[in-house]
């Protein structure tokens, strides 16, 4: 419990501390897809499959800490560095970097509490690698979609 409340408490500051690109409406949007989608992935793979879950296998109310103060502002800082208008080299670059950082973190989760809240049930470390840049890509073209909306 105490590294989830000291991520919260660091990726929320680092988002809105160096946001220098994502618009206060682009913030909230990316935030309520980022709940959104982070739910109903959850749905499937840690409740109906349990291929991994926070803190027990049952669903508790603590869970909606990780669920809406946690990703979305990760999600914030990575859009804030994306680099939308480079080349194909910087983008792939980013994302593996990314990927790098987040497989690192889930690591980190997964060390015995008080300092980690994640388990794996049949889910392994590198499902994540894979899935990773899905998510990203996801991510990237509905943020591509709120930009183009706002013109």
């Amino acid at each position: 419990m105490i590294g989830l409340l000291l991520a919260i408490i660091l990726f929320n500051f680092f988002a809105f501390k160096l946001n220098k690109r994502l618009t206060k409406n682009q913030t909230l949007h990316i935030y309520v897809f980022t709940i959104a989608f982070q739910t109903i992935f959850d749905i499937f793979i840690d409740i109906k499959y349990q291929g991994y879950w926070y803190f027990t296998k049952s669903i508790e109310w603590i869970s909606l800490i990780y669920l809406v103060f946690l990703v979305s502002p990760v999600n914030i800082l990575f859009l804030n560095f994306y680099p939308l208008k480079k080349s194909l080299y910087k983008k792939m670059s980013t994302i593996i970097i990314w990927n790098i950082l987040f497989i690192a973190y889930e690591f980190i989760a997964l060390l015995p509490e008080p300092w980690g809240y994640f388990h794996y049930g049949w889910w392994k470390w590198w499902y994540s690698i894979l899935l990773n840049p899905l998510l990203l890509y996801i991510l990237i073209k509905y943020f591509r979609l709120i930009i183009k909306l706002e013109k």
